[in-house]
């Protein structure tokens, strides 16, 4: 499958995953297409954040969504309305690992692809 990060952007977070305390979240909505098929998921990863420098992300503290799965291609009329909803998908994802995603405090701008 060919993957594509259509959306990706970090901020800060709180979270306690395997007794480290995370400061600071990945939160992506990644596509994914083969043979006629489209695939999105939303996906987060909780991380240290040590510093203004440090986006090195571990993926202990991650969680993953399919949100669509059907025969076609990318669609921008159907990405847009699934980053609308991106923030529900991925508060319930940290509620799961027992994080916050701090949405008024983005670390870097948004990436879009």
């Amino acid at each position: 499958m060919k993957a594509v990060d259509v959306y990706q952007q970090y901020f800060s977070a709180q979270c306690v995953y395997h007794n480290v305390r995370r400061r600071a979240v990945s939160v992506r909505l990644t596509a994914e297409s083969d043979k006629g098929r489209i695939r999105y998921t939303v996906g987060i990863s909780f991380f240290p954040y040590a510093d203004e420098t440090d986006f090195a992300v571990s993926y202990d503290a991650a969680a993953e969504r399919e949100l669509y799965e059907n025969k076609g291609r990318r669609s921008k009329k159907r990405e847009s309305a699934l980053l609308e909803q991106l923030r529900v998908h991925a508060n319930a994802l940290a509620g799961e690992l027992g994080g916050i995603i701090f949405w008024d405090e983005p670390l870097r701008e948004a990436q879009i692809g």
